[in-house]
């Protein structure tokens, strides 16, 4: 039954990729019940897309990009990083 309901609001939201960010909230208050810590990730990600004009994912994507001036530990870390979270 779960994995049917998933299956159904994963197809009725497939659009709504831009109104996403009220889904991690939502789903911790769900699990923990703590209402102040969702409240914190939504404002927090609402601030850090106003500030930088990218989502929080584009900021790490960005962050994680090879630069020409990183030293061997720093891009060595980097590309753990990327491995380990399976970011593109």
């Amino acid at each position: 039954m779960k994995i049917i309901a998933i299956t159904f609001f994963l197809l009725l939201f497939n659009g709504c990729i831009q109104n996403s960010a009220l889904l991690g909230p939502a789903v911790t208050v769900a699990s923990s019940g703590n209402i102040y810590q969702a409240g914190l990730s939504y404002g927090s990600n609402v601030a850090i897309m106003n500030v930088t004009g990218k989502s929080t994912l584009e900021n790490i994507k960005e962050i994680l990009k090879p630069k020409d001036n990183d030293s061997k530990i720093l891009s060595s870390a980097k590309e753990k990083i990327k491995k380990a979270s399976k970011i593109k």
